[in-house]
Parts: structure tokens; sequence; C-alpha cells
């Protein structure tokens, strides 16, 4: 050894120069190390970048990028990379990071980050350029043209998953983390409204929109654009999408009122999430218009006349029906969706001891808003006669069939069957006389039926809903699609429908 000290060799003419390098920092304290720190003396253009020796190493089979994107270590959000080779998701990619220290350890070289969609190797540290990845960033942010938008409910072509499952877009199961079934089946339904979807697949429509600083509600329509997004990806790598980052987004906007991991009530559920939709892209009550009220909002008006308690002799009843209290008022009022209310299933069994169940046509429950058809409703110490009339009917309509009904002690079930057609249902004779001439077409298609299915706490939700391409009818369960008859629909418990204004050009599609 010679006198320069253990340590300290300073190489050969001919061996390798080791050129000292400045610290990395960390990834928890820089989101994007400076492009010209390198490790080594590689150029930053340098070739390795475009022919990595470890592409060959991706699991494209683990990759899943519907969950939070979270460090599996850290639990940190900031500066977030996927290992391409096990799918994990781990924070930075200097020094002492999770992802460094995940590279060393494991061998596993090829990272994502999850933000700038950048690829990168490690522990060298030099950004991957190769345009063979691209169908990777395309899943995890899938992106649409215009021409591609329009094209959507044109074509009828499957697309083949990364496992080879065939699957139509849009027609996608939603996994069940828990007892969040009542959620899928309306983000289904809402994902199969071609305005809605349409709007939310293109970021830049919302992109733009205002909000207070701390605002946590647009994350709700950043969620669902995500979603939609991924619902209607045709390159897909597997045929179903976890809706887990929105579920966490609605656990959080509404304050836990609505959960994953406890069954929910999907009217509830659609009633808050189309209005919270509508507060967070800027709507207001009355002026200010959104995609949700273009879509979905009609008008009414509410005749409500205050009743005489029923105790009351009949001489002071009359007495009190003169009175200004007591005469019919009307409001004019919007709504989102219309409440049918269903007759009252029977008590009796028939002669087998089986509970009858019956049935009741749609156009008998929607007599409630022909004008007409008065209604009681009471609340703690009075009661009112109301009845309804509808001025102006939406582009798509949804109906809520009111199967559920809460006393003191439990929730009741109403099992009645509403036979109602698939197509053709002609909504004229529930406009006021002088709006009539203002809708020119009032004829409604059926697009998603939502059933309820088993007890009222114990139950499961699933969906039919129309394939516009195809003209077919698919059944959706959780992760289970199957296609099916039209015919198969009516028989059903339906719960929530939507059905779509034909156009006045547009002819029945529906293989019904």
């Amino acid at each position: 050894i010679s006198g320069t000290g253990i340590g300290s060799w300073g190489g050969s003419a001919t061996g390798p120069v080791r050129v000292k390098r400045e610290r990395e920092p960390d990834g928890d304290s820089d989101p994007e190390p400076e492009p010209t720190v390198r490790y080594g003396r590689f150029d930053p253009e340098d070739q390795r970048s475009r022919h990595c020796p470890y592409l060959d190493t991706i699991n494209k089979s683990v990759l899943d990028f519907d969950f939070e994107k979270l460090c599996s270590i850290s639990l940190s959000h900031i500066n977030v990379y996927a290992c391409l080779v096990c799918g994990k998701y781990f924070q930075g990619r200097g020094l002492k990071s999770h992802a460094y220290i995940h590279s060393v350890q494991f061998s596993h070289h090829v990272f994502l980050n999850l933000h700038t969609l950048k690829f990168y190797c490690l522990p060298d540290n030099y950004e991957i350029i190769d345009s063979s990845l691209e169908d990777i960033t395309y899943v995890l942010k899938p992106t649409f043209t215009a021409q591609q938008i329009t094209n959507l409910d044109k074509q009828a072509k499957l697309s083949r998953a990364y496992d080879g499952t065939t699957y139509l877009p849009g027609i996608v199961g939603l996994n069940n983390i828990k007892a969040n079934d009542y959620a899928n089946a309306v983000l289904q339904a809402l994902s199969n409204v071609p305005p809605l979807r349409n709007y939310f697949l293109e970021e830049e429509n919302y992109r733009s929109i205002q909000r207070p600083p701390g605002d946590i509600m647009f994350l709700l329509v950043q969620r669902f654009g995500e979603l939609m997004r991924k619902l209607w990806n045709p390159r897909n790598f597997k045929a179903h999408v976890s809706p887990h980052e929105m579920l966490q987004a609605v656990v959080l906007c509404s304050k836990k009122n609505f959960q994953i991991t406890k069954q929910g009530d999907g009217v509830d559920f659609l009633s808050w999430f189309l209005n919270a939709l509508h507060s967070a892209l800027g709507g207001t009550k009355k002026k200010k218009k959104t995609i949700v009220t273009d879509v979905f909002q009609g008008s009414m008006r509410i005749f409500t006349k205050k009743l005489p308690h029923p105790d009351l002799p009949a001489e002071e009843k009359a007495q009190l029906l003169q009175n200004a209290e007591y005469q019919e008022m009307m409001v004019e009022s919007t709504f989102m969706y219309l409440t049918l209310d269903l007759p009252t299933a029977p008590l009796y069994k028939d002669e087998k001891e089986q509970l009858i169940i019956p049935q009741v046509p749609l156009f008998s429950i929607l007599a409630k808003f022909n004008g007409a058809t008065e209604k009681e409703y009471k609340t703690y110490k009075e009661n009112f006669l109301k009845r309804f009339q509808l001025t102006r009917l939406p582009p798509y309509l949804i109906f809520c069939i009111k199967r559920f009904t809460k006393n003191n002690f439990f929730v009741e079930k109403n099992p009645t069957i509403v036979n109602f057609p698939i197509t053709n249902v002609d909504l004229r004779e529930y406009l006021s006389e002088e709006v009539q001439a203002a809708h020119t077409n009032t004829t409604y298609d059926l697009i998603a039926n939502i059933v309820h299915d088993g007890k009222p706490a114990e139950g499961s939700y699933r969906i039919h809903v129309l394939h516009h391409g195809t003209g077919k009818w698919y059944e959706l369960q959780d992760l289970q699609v199957t296609d099916i008859l039209p015919q198969m629909i009516t028989l059903s418990e339906a719960y929530i429908q939507i059905w779509k204004r034909r156009e006045e050009d547009e002819t029945n599609q529906q293989g019904a």
C-alpha cells in the first residue's frame, strides 16, 4: 500500500475515473430532482434513456391505478411513484427515498411518477423514454378527443383487456369493496347518460372552474371525471374498474353519511350526489346552471291546500275552510327526479299461503303528476292536500319508485312490480296545457334501470343499462356483466329509472 493512505485510491491511467457526485435530495423534500443532476457522468440525453435494459421486467398484470395514490410505507401523497414490476406505490426517488430503497432491495428498476407520468430507472436515476410505455400512461390517465367522444355511441366494437377478457367500453363492472353496490349502480347509471358522460370525459370542461381555497367538494368533480374516463377507456388492462378513489371522495364530501362499508340507499345517494356535483361545478339553486341541471332539471307546479283537523265539528270545519289560510296555494318548483308512490302492498296471503305480489302500470303511478290527482300529506301538526303538474320536461328524466317506508320501529319494503314499456312513454298529458306547445317532443325511452333485491337493510343492487352503440341491454351487478332480454327488465323490482327524451329525427334504437 502506498503512502497515499487507505481508501484514497486515485485510479490508474487506464482504469475508470470516479466523479464525485452531489448528494441527491430525498424525494420527501423535493418533488422533482433537477434534471441535470445525474448519478455518474452520464449525459442527460444518454442513450440508456431510450434503451433501458429493464423494460422486460415490467409486469402489466399487477398494475392497478384505481386506488389512492399513497406511498405504501409513508402514506404520503407527495411525489409518489409506482413500481412497474410489483405494482406497489413508493415515495420519491432520491438516495434515501422509499422508491430508491425498494429498487435496491428487490432489484425492481422501472418506476412511473403518478403525477408527471414520466418513467425512471432506479437506482441509476435516469428517465426512460420509450413509446412502448404509452399504453401504461393511457391506463393511468385516459384522454379522449372530441371525435372519439362523438363516436362512443355509434360503435359496437369490443375491446380486449391485457388478460384476454373482452368488454364493451362503458359496460364495465365496478368492484364492490364491501357494501358500496348502492353507489356502484348509481355511478354506472350516470355514466350511461351521454351529455353528462361527454362533459366529464373532457377534463378541460371543468378544470378552470374557480373554487374557494380549501374547498373539498371539487374533489368529487375530479374523481367522477377520472371514473368516467376509466369506465369508457377502450385500452384498459382489465375488464373492470375499482371505484375506490371516487368513493373515498364521497365519504369525505358527505361527512361519512355515505360509506363504503355500510349499505346505503340508492335514492338518497343519487339525490345528494347530483346536488353536490351541481354545487361543486359552481351552480346555485336558482340562477347559475351546470351540466347537471341542463341534463336532469325539470319544473312543476305544486298546489297545496291546508285541511282542518279531522276531529273538529263539521260547522267549525266549514268556517275554517273560508279563511285565506285554508285556500289552495300554488308554487313553482324545480326537480332533479320524480318520486312515484306505490299502492300499499296487501297484508293477506292467497290460498297457497303465499304473499300476493301486486302489479301496477307505470301510468297509474304517474297520475300523481297530472294536475288533478290529490293526495293527503301529514305532518306532526297539520294535514295538507297536494297536487302536482309538470311545466317543463328535462332531456333526461329520472323516476324514483318509492319502495321503502320508515316508521318508528323499522323500514318496510313494498314488493309491488311496476309494469312499464321500455320505449315510447309519452308524458304530454302530464304537462299543463299552456306549456305543451313549447315541448315539440315528449316521448321517452328507458336507458337505465336500477333494481333493489332482498330485504331493506340486507338487500343488494343491480342495474340494467342500454348500450347505445349496439342497442342491446346489459345487466351489471358489481363485477358481473351479462346481456339480458328487454322483456326481462320489466319483471324486476325497479327502484330508480333514467329515461331519455327522444329527439325529433330519432327513431327507436332498442331491441325492444
